[in-house]
């Protein structure tokens, strides 16, 4: 890579992150701002054509955002819902793959069926990041945002060996549907296993590093290992990731307080970035891919093909969910009781919160260059991903307000199982401090005992107070609240102190680091507090 080509690259991260970092500062979907200025950018005379690397895609990109997503999940809640998480994962998937690949060759009869089933399975799966940043934004119910999640967890597994398996009748290479049904199950079966064998040596590992630099080092590896493993036996890559940072997600409380609190802000910053670039990168395909199309169709063509599989998509994925959600509860009395009534506005929502995202344009540009009407097959799948970010995605902030859904209810439930919770453990906390101030050999100094205990019971009425939403009576502070105002300004005039001495030379910059980080800890505990 020569240096044109680098400062070109940094050029297009730098502006997908000015563009991420207003549309944060607004309270804009990022991804949706990235895809239309993408879109607007690559009409541009003399900007580079940038083009999808699907091996980048899949290998680089995929496995890192997967184990982000897993990492940050709960299994115990993915299992409470795995029924509709199954269903939309692997029901849809299949569904959605079938009703494509029929109608699309019926409207364009040149298109060979299993090319037909392929393209179904390219834009099958939703890629759930903007809808689940929106939905968290506007305080959607947490059992929505859990199947959401799930769903983009686990659904690039089934669409990306459909695929395979469609693509590979498309070359002609005979392949049975029973040896379909067989190669997914291998696929997927083997993605597990390997999965729980990577988490539990992971696991076990990371447990006796002891080192949070060191551990988090090795879980930047983590995604990347998990996936060539899966993948080097022909097992689902993409299972065996989501698998293993469900795993030591679930597992995070055995490592220590530094590994977590690095771990956390690692994988936010990579996530924030690799899907600042992806979406810009979306967005910047356009060009070259209606070109590729307009040379074997005329754009009015071209626009009733996209105009009508976005319709189909969009429809079979409400086909599918209503009944679905609807069923189910009324054929058993156990899910009726373990899931609850069905809510129509979550159907609803739900089945609109259905965007395309990089893993179709990854796939998609990984079709051959053997299969006939490839260019029109990425016209297809890039249609559907800008169609359903930009319709869905923008329109997806008015439909949750229009269906009036909020999750307060489940915020003021949390709030109050967090108080109770806290006051236990602070029970639990100054009972132990009473052992041990009674049978300490070494005489304990009363300031001290009474400065921990002051501490610990300062966090319990401080979860109290969150559930009146932070204020007194008649909207003034509360003293916890007071606390943090005052104590987040002694910090600063701490800091200013430090800074003053380092540039004075009174103190060296690694005294001045060392210093702030243990002020910088504080605030923290202040944020959390």
């Amino acid at each position: 890579m020569d240096a044109a080509t680098g400062l070109q690259l940094l050029a297009l991260a730098a502006g997908a992150l000015a563009l991420a970092a207003v549309a944060r500062r607004r309270g804009w979907p990022a991804p949706l701002l990235l895809v239309a200025a993408g879109l607007l950018v690559s009409f541009i005379p003399g900007v580079p054509v940038y083009q999808l690397d699907p091996e980048i895609v899949l290998l680089v990109f995929l496995p890192p955002l997967l184990y982000s997503a897993a990492l940050d999940s709960s299994f115990l809640r993915l299992r409470d819902f795995k029924r509709a998480v199954g269903l939309l994962s692997v029901g849809l998937v299949l569904f959605t793959t079938l009703v494509v690949g029929v109608v699309m060759h019926l409207l364009i009869p040149q298109l060979e069926l299993a090319a037909a089933f392929a393209l179904g399975a390219i834009i099958a799966p939703p890629d759930a990041v903007a809808a689940v940043a929106v939905a968290r934004r506007l305080g959607l119910p947490r059992r929505t945002i859990t199947i959401l999640v799930g769903e983009s967890l686990f659904n690039d597994a089934t669409a990306l060996t459909v695929y395979r398996v469609a693509i590979a009748a498309a070359m002609g290479e005979g392949i049975s549907l029973l040896g379909g049904v067989l190669e997914f199950l291998i696929a997927a079966v083997g993605g597990v296993l390997i999965g729980l064998a990577v988490a539990w040596v992971l696991g076990w590992v990371l447990e006796r590093i002891k080192d949070p630099l060191v551990e988090n080092t090795v879980m930047l590896l983590i995604p990347f290992a998990s996936y060539l493993a899966a993948e080097s036996v022909h097992a689902s890559g993409v299972i065996a990731v989501v698998i293993v940072g469900l795993y030591i997600g679930h597992r995070m409380h055995r490592t220590g307080f530094g590994t977590r609190l690095l771990s956390d802000a690692l994988w936010r910053v990579i996530g924030f970035f690799l899907e600042t670039i992806v979406f810009a990168l979306i967005g910047l395909q356009l060009h070259s891919i209606i070109s590729g199309a307009l040379q074997d169709h005329d754009a009015w063509t071209l626009a009733a093909y996209a105009v009508v599989i976005f319709v189909v998509t969009v429809l079979a994925r409400f086909v599918w969910i209503v009944p679905a959600a609807a069923l189910p509860p009324k054929l058993s009395a156990k899910i009726r009781e373990r899931e609850g009534p069905m809510s129509w506005t979550r159907v609803v929502t739900v089945s609109w919160a259905g965007m395309r995202g990089v893993v179709s344009l990854a796939a998609a540009f990984s079709i051959p260059e053997s299969v006939a009407n490839r260019e029109l097959l990425l016209f297809l799948t890039f249609a559907v991903v800008i169609g359903t970010l930009l319709v869905q995605g923008l329109s997806f902030p008015a439909l949750i307000r229009r269906l009036r859904i909020s999750g307060e209810r489940e915020v003021y439930a949390d709030n109050l199982a967090e108080a109770a919770a806290q006051q236990a453990a602070a029970s639990a906390a100054l009972a132990r401090l009473e052992e041990l101030t009674a049978d300490s050999e070494r005489e304990i100094h009363p300031d001290v005992a009474a400065q921990l205990r002051v501490k610990e019971e300062r966090r319990s009425l401080n979860a109290w107070e969150r559930l009146g939403g932070g204020t007194g009576q008649e909207g003034d502070e509360t003293p916890g609240t007071t606390y943090r105002r005052l104590r987040r300004a002694m910090l600063d005039a701490e800091r200013q102190v430090f800074v003053r001495l380092r540039d004075e030379r009174r103190i060296d910059d690694e005294v001045l680091r060392r210093v702030m980080q243990e002020l910088d800890f504080e605030e923290a505990i202040l944020e959390r507090d």
